[in-house]
């Protein structure tokens, strides 16, 4: 994979040339490859919804069975968990969020620079900050390493995928974070392993330097863990206006297959959180891919909805909405990380004007949240049991209450 799709057209067709290989998904996902030919590589572009989870996931179905392709349709479903888990529990987040006050030691810095002893953690490094991209095991191996095996602040390893994944979202990297660390199943933690890294990268890959510093790692246990309680159990959709602005972000850049998609707004934002990029330090190849994907969302929706489309920055918000005399905002609601962080001084502000911000879930997603109480398998399992019964995905017109 040379290129992520970064428009819902290249996205679609990437989809469509990874269906021959999603058959055999299930075997060969754990493999690390050159070019990572065996998984889809569509993750930025659903983190975003250039396309959505159930697009994805159906697509495969016109070619195999079920069963055949069920480990392919639960790993898609792993982000809705994650985001589930966590807007339950937004104070998870909190915590990640004030790490940032810490900087990085002088070791963190050679880590993510890639100067290190262990050969294929140092390629690890290079290739995410060149490509903005690893796959899934790589992550694990590489969260590992920073935790156990250099002894470094998880908090600080998530910023640094933060910063360079082009799909990285706040619920599926900090919570995936935690787990490596032992704090999100108390109890359990992942360690690198030579055994398991020689077994599943191939072999023209693999520098073996310093893999005999991980034949018996020792994993940094936490200490005093306190189960995260869920603080926010329910959460509604607000109700779609007659009429209004339509806001568009990052966290959503699909609006057409939404409970929006028959909306007749007067006029589009559709907005980026560089203020947030830079707060981190992101990467140019990261800006560069989002840049592109809410400049394909743009032309979508003005084509969709037949309305001229501005692009600005979230901070814009209320000198758009001033400039088009609106006093109603519609927009999907964006999931606890950055750009939830903002919303309620973003609906202040506007209120102070008389502007309601309206925000939007999908049907689906207000489904699939509540199942995301306990572990995984259970959500899973709620989910596969809507699946079959033909009750799930949901229309955008029928809401699950």
């Amino acid at each position: 994979m040379s290129e992520f799709a970064k428009t819902r057209e290249t996205a679609l067709e990437a989809l469509q040339s990874f269906i021959p290989r999603s058959g055999k998904y299930s075997r060969d996902r754990n493999a690390v490859v050159e070019g990572n030919t065996n998984v889809s590589c569509l993750s930025p572009a659903i983190r975003h919804r250039l396309l959505t989870e159930w697009e994805v996931a159906e697509a495969p179905l016109a070619k195999y069975a079920v069963s055949t392709v069920d480990k392919f349709t639960q790993e898609i479903y792993w982000r809705s968990y994650w985001k589930g888990w966590l807007s339950m529990r937004p104070e998870v987040w909190d915590d990640y969020e004030a790490s940032f006050e810490n900087p990085f030691s002088e070791k963190a810095e050679s880590v993510m620079a890639g100067v290190g002893p262990i050969a294929v953690m140092n390629s690890f490094a290079e290739e995410l900050t060149r490509t903005g991209y690893l796959h899934n095991h790589a992550r694990m191996w590489f969260a590992g390493y920073w935790i156990h095996i250099a002894r470094l602040p998880w908090a600080q390893g998530a910023r640094f995928f933060e910063r360079n994944l082009l799909d990285f979202d706040p619920a599926s990297n900090t919570l995936s974070w935690r787990w490596v660390a032992g704090l999100q199943t108390p109890g359990k933690t992942y360690l690198p392993r030579r055994s398991n890294i020689e077994k599943y990268i191939a072999p023209h890959l693999l520098d073996p330097t310093g893999l005999e510093l991980l034949e018996n790692p020792v994993a940094l246990v936490p200490e005093n863990i306190t189960k995260p309680e869920i603080t926010r159990a329910d959460l509604m959709s607000d109700h779609i206006p007659e009429s209004g602005g339509l806001w568009i972000h990052e966290e959503d850049l699909n609006p057409e297959s939404s409970p929006l998609a028959r909306f007749k707004p007067s006029a589009i934002l559709v907005s980026g959180n560089g203020d947030r990029l830079s707060k981190i330090g992101a990467s140019e190849i990261r800006r560069r891919w989002t840049d592109s994907a809410i400049s394909d969302a743009a032309d979508r929706v003005e084509a969709h909805y037949a309305v001229k489309t501005e692009c600005a920055m979230t901070a814009d918000l209320l000198a758009w909405a001033r400039a088009n005399q609106l006093s109603d905002i519609v927009a999907l609601r964006p999931e606890i990380g950055p750009l939830h962080d903002e919303l309620r001084a973003l609906k202040e502000t506007l209120a102070e004007e008389n502007i309601t911000l309206h925000l939007i879930i999908r049907p689906e997603d207000q489904m699939l949240r509540p199942f995301a109480k306990s572990g995984f398998f259970p959500f899973w399992k709620k989910l596969q049991t809507r699946l079959k019964k033909g009750e799930f995905p949901l229309k955008n017109d029928v809401l699950p209450f």
